[in-house]
């Protein structure tokens, strides 16, 4: 059984994880003008094709809404264009522009260039072993994003 000493062990670095996540994604706002999410999205975009906003919710793991929240910004600042298909009109595809495409070239990576090269440094047995306890750690957090947002007065 875990005790107190370990959960907090454990929520201070899920802590310290969130705001290093935070803190690069104002920096790649500041830099390139894009969030870590708009990023994210955008890298799917790239790596799926010509894509409905369900795929790209389904890769980048984001919700449905923020997806076409997300795709509408992206539209704005014309790194993605939209278009309805031509065998079901109901269906509307994205895919980038040239200047999506672009912009990824010089885009760090989402995890910022420094910690992907210092995960890229560790052995095989270690990046393994890094993954499939993050993994577990989210899997464990799972349900804590299923349950309705409440606020305490």
């Amino acid at each position: 059984m875990a005790d107190d000493n370990e959960l907090q062990s454990l929520l201070k670095s899920i802590r310290q994880i969130a705001r290093a996540v935070d803190i690069h994604s104002r920096r790649l706002d500041r830099a390139f003008g894009l969030t870590l999410p708009q990023l994210i999205v955008l890298r799917s975009i790239r790596d799926l094709g010509e894509v409905t906003s369900r795929a790209i919710s389904i890769a980048s793991d984001l919700s449905a809404p923020t997806v076409v929240g997300i795709l509408d910004k992206l539209e704005d600042k014309r790194l993605i264009e939209r278009y309805r298909s031509s065998r079901d009109r109901r269906v509307v595809h994205t895919r980038l522009t040239p200047a999506g495409r672009a912009l990824l070239k010089r885009a760090p990576s989402p995890l910022g260039d420094d910690f992907t090269r210092a995960f890229a440094g560790l052995n095989d047995r270690d990046r393994r072993t890094v993954l499939k306890s993050v993994d577990r750690v989210a899997l464990m957090l799972a349900p804590l994003a299923l349950e309705p947002e409440s606020v305490d007065s």
